[in-house]
This record gives structure tokens, C-alpha cells and sequence, in this order.
């Protein structure tokens, strides 16, 4: 029975040893080879548990998710002769296993290989397009022929582009200084500008304003003189008339206001005989005249 027991356990332990070695799970978001003694023999894409001949047969893992590119700024020159500081990446992924492993092998040199490709699709893309055509008026155009470009070149290595952007396009710092210092200069030229055609309007605003008002106060001044002359016409027409009513009554009146303001108490003084016509109603209240 000891002897059974250890043989059992023996088979047991071999089974396993054997099961470890042959069989291997493929995730969800991989996809495998199987190699013998470097040669491939079957492409597995479907996630689950596989099997292998243990010991000949060896397993090569690849990724099946979308991957990311990241490659360093570069300088590039557009075709109106400007320099840009372009920094650009790109997503892709693996759909043909096999071809990728016979090609790059691995990401690693998959990243360096497609690192080269984007750089000179990049460049040969702005290299026909102008810096406006970059920063705004084709950026969308070009980004779809710059990753046609790169998918052309990369489905040589079993993978597919899945798209190119560029995340920056800037002029180089010196440039950029120049280009604001430009810009500055501008502002400043434009500011001036207005500045000079607002004091032009100013001051004729102020002139139209000046003649307005000369002709409002000379308007002024001539209806004034017409209606101080029409008062006076006035006055002088009720005196006549009061005069003509009663001469008498009109005289004394004068005479009152002439004692009014001949007389003032501001300490005048005046040399003037008792017999005077001044004073024709003082001696007299009928004013001279006989009584009858």
C-alpha cells in the first residue's frame, strides 16, 4: 500500500509538472505565438486557457490594446521658410502578431522604428505647408494625411495606425520673442493712430461745438436787442400815452423820480438855486402853474 501511495503521488506530481508546462492563458487584452525551437507555429487571439508541448515549445506575449507613440520636439521648417518647434504622437496597435514578431521582434524596437517614420512623415507633410496652413487654417487635413503616411510604412511591421496628432507647433523662443516684440511695435503703431484720429474728431467736435455756440449766443444777443427794443418801444408808448391823458399828473410824476434819484443818502451834494425848476414843486404844488 506504501508502495501504491508513492507511485500515486509520483503520477500525481508529473501530471501537474506535465500540466504546468503545457498549458498557458492568453488575457483578454493579449494575443500570442507559439514557437518551436524558434519557429512559429500557431497565432492565437483568442483570450482563454491554451496548451503547448512542453519543453519544445515556447510562448511570445503581444499586446492588443491601443498603444501610445510619444515622440520629442523637432524642428521643422514650413514652406514659407518658417521654423517650428513641432511636438507631435501617434496611437496605434498590434494587428498582426506574426508579422510583428518577424519584423521588430518587440515594442521596444517597434517604438523606435515608427519613432523614425513619424518624424519624417512629419516633416515631409509641413514641409508643403505654410505656418498658417499648421497653427490653423489645414491642420485637420494634414494630420489625416500625415497618418496615412505613417500607416503606409507601418503595416510592414503587422500594425495599424490608429491616428497622428500634433500636441504643439510653436515658433523657436527667439523667433517667438522677435515675432512679439513685432506685435508690440504694432499695438503701439495702432494705439497712436487712434489716439491722433480721436484728438482730430476732438477737436472738431470742439469747433462744431465753439460755432454752435457763437450762433446760439449771437441768436441769443439779436432776440435779446429785439425784445429789449420792443420793451423799450413799449415803455415809451405807455409814457406818451399816460402823457397824453394827463400832462399834468405825468410831470409831477417825472419830477418824483428825478427828487428819487437825484436825492439819494450817499452824501451827494448839489449847489442849486431855491428858484430853481427842480424844484417847481416844492414852492408850488401844482408845479408853477397858475391857479384859477
Amino acid at each position: 500500500m506504501k508502495t501504491f501511495s508513492a507511485g500515486l503521488l509520483v503520477l500525481l506530481a508529473l501530471v501537474g509538472a506535465l500540466a504546468y508546462f503545457s498549458l498557458f492563458i492568453v488575457d483578454q487584452t493579449q494575443q500570442a505565438i507559439v514557437l518551436e525551437f524558434g519557429k512559429t507555429k500557431k497565432v492565437i487571439k483568442d483570450p482563454g486557457l491554451k496548451w503547448k508541448i512542453p519543453f519544445v515549445q515556447t510562448v511570445q506575449y503581444f499586446d492588443k490594446r491601443i498603444l501610445d507613440l510619444d515622440t520629442p520636439a523637432q524642428e521643422v521648417i514650413a514652406s514659407d521658410e518658417k521654423r517650428l518647434v513641432v511636438d507631435s504622437f501617434a496611437r496605434y496597435k498590434i494587428v498582426d502578431p506574426l508579422l510583428f514578431f518577424q519584423t521588430v521582434r518587440d515594442e521596444r524596437i517597434a517604438r523606435s522604428r515608427l519613432g523614425s517614420i513619424l518624424d519624417s512623415s512629419l516633416r515631409r507633410v509641413l514641409g508643403t505647408a505654410t505656418l498658417q496652413d499648421v497653427v490653423r487654417d489645414k491642420r485637420k487635413d494634414m494630420m489625416i494625411t500625415l497618418t496615412n503616411f505613417v500607416n503606409q510604412e507601418a503595416k510592414s511591421f503587422g500594425i495599424e495606425i490608429i491616428d497622428v496628432r500634433i500636441k504643439r507647433a510653436d515658433l523657436p523662443a527667439e523667433n517667438s520673442q522677435a515675432i512679439y516684440k513685432r506685435m508690440q511695435s504694432e499695438r503701439h503703431r495702432e494705439a497712436a493712430e487712434f489716439r491722433a484720429r480721436g484728438q482730430e474728431e476732438a477737436l472738431r467736435i470742439r469747433a462744431e461745438a465753439d460755432r454752435q455756440v457763437t450762433i446760439l449766443k449771437a441768436e441769443a444777443t439779436r432776440d435779446a436787442q429785439k425784445i429789449r427794443g420792443d420793451g423799450d418801444a413799449k415803455r415809451n408808448e405807455i409814457f406818451a400815452n399816460a402823457y397824453g391823458k394827463d400832462a399834468g399828473f405825468f410831470a409831477f410824476y417825472r419830477s418824483m423820480q428825478a427828487y428819487e434819484n437825484g436825492l439819494l443818502a450817499d452824501g451827494t451834494k448839489l449847489v442849486i438855486s431855491p428858484d430853481s425848476e427842480f424844484f417847481r414843486y416844492f414852492n408850488n404844488p401844482a408845479g408853477g402853474a397858475s391857479r384859477r
